[in-house]
């Protein structure tokens, strides 16, 4: 799922996206109601009609971003008090109020508050924050099952957050105890913020075996290329991350020999287009050697063309996995893609 955390997937216009065949984006709560506030996006129609699109939308609880925020805000059981990162107010994000910015924006799947923490975490730091994650979405469950009904927005979806950290039986219990809750989602968080890819691997494992198979499970803010096969082969269904767009703002191309770092000098003269495996409609016009031009110079347009190819090999390897599931070829495709990566950029 491409990441459009303002309202926009940085670079790309959503012509571009709906080009690219992008069938669902993400927006963030903790964002959006900085700036311009959700109740101005409601009263203009809510998000999808703000940013003008008409597919799906998922919103994050603004959580992660708010723990990120480590010397600007204060943890308590009732929610997380924060001061805003554009001009240092100060706000209290509560379960309740997360789910009420959601409803606000209209967005298809609302993230609850949950409780992010560090890895790696000691015991007693991650079932704190187990409990917590727990409690706040008991909250925030309610608050959103009552006012949806009251609005009349039933469509909407709420999914919880499992966590434990990289304790396996926390993870277990995590995914137990939001089971009891009974959400039409299940997500899996605090992963993938530095721990080994084979932790991150054995944590999902462990929850993807305790949720039902009926229920979308979603892995957020991964991944890289050569790692999203062995999520996908452990039952995981959605992902995001910020990665084939941050990367291309900084010349990083993802393409089926690998990465390219396309500022490199071997590329002044490559008259090849990013990917000569790729359809996009970048490399099917672009060489190489511009596109190095383009960053050399300062181009916004760089940046621009990067991004849509990048977005576009990721949502093209999404359909690729798909294909290999179909004809029992999924070891196999994944193999040959971390292959591929193994070797480093270019």
């Amino acid at each position: 799922m491409p990441v459009g955390t303002q309202g926009a997937v940085k670079g790309l216009r959503n012509e571009a996206l709906e080009e690219l065949g992008a069938q669902i984006i993400l927006g963030n709560t903790y964002h959006l109601h900085l700036r311009p506030g959700h109740e101005l996006i409601r009263n203009l129609g809510g998000l999808h009609k703000f940013m003008s699109w008409d597919k799906a939308i998922l919103t994050d609880s603004g959580g992660y971003q708010v723990f990120s925020l480590s010397k600007l805000r204060k943890i308590t059981d009732d929610g997380v008090r924060f001061r805003s990162h554009l001009d240092g107010s100060e706000h209290l994000l509560t379960p309740e109020k997360a789910a009420e910015i959601q409803l606000a924006l209209g967005s298809d799947v609302a993230m609850v508050l949950d409780e992010c923490i560090e890895t790696p975490a000691p015991r007693d730091k991650a079932e704190a924050a187990l409990k917590r994650t727990t409690a706040w979405a008991k909250r925030a469950r309610e608050y959103f099952c009552e006012r949806a009904k009251q609005n009349g927005q039933l469509a909407q979806w709420q999914f919880g957050i499992v966590q434990g950290a990289t304790f396996a039986d926390l993870r277990r219990e995590s995914a137990r105890q939001l089971l009891e809750i009974d959400f039409p989602g299940y997500a899996l968080g605090g992963l993938a913020v530095g721990e080994p890819h084979d932790m991150t691997c054995e944590m999902a494992s462990e929850v993807t075996a305790a949720l039902p198979l009926d229920k979308p499970r979603y892995l957020m803010g991964v991944g890289r290329p050569e790692q999203i096969a062995d999520y996908v082969a452990l039952g995981i269904d959605m992902m995001d991350c910020v990665l084939p767009t941050r990367a291309a703002r900084h010349a990083c191309i993802y393409t089926s020999e690998g990465r390219v770092l396309i500022k490199n000098a071997r590329y002044a003269q490559d008259q090849n287009p990013l990917d000569p495996n790729c359809l996009c409609s970048v490399c099917r016009r672009y060489t190489r050697a511009y596109l190095r031009h383009l960053f050399a110079a300062g181009e916004l347009t760089a940046a621009i063309l990067t991004t849509h190819h990048n977005v576009h090999f990721y949502l093209d390897l999404m359909r690729q996995i798909r294909e290999a599931i179909e004809f029992g070829n999924l070891v196999k495709f994944s193999s040959e893609v971390r292959a591929r990566y193994a070797a480093g950029p270019a």
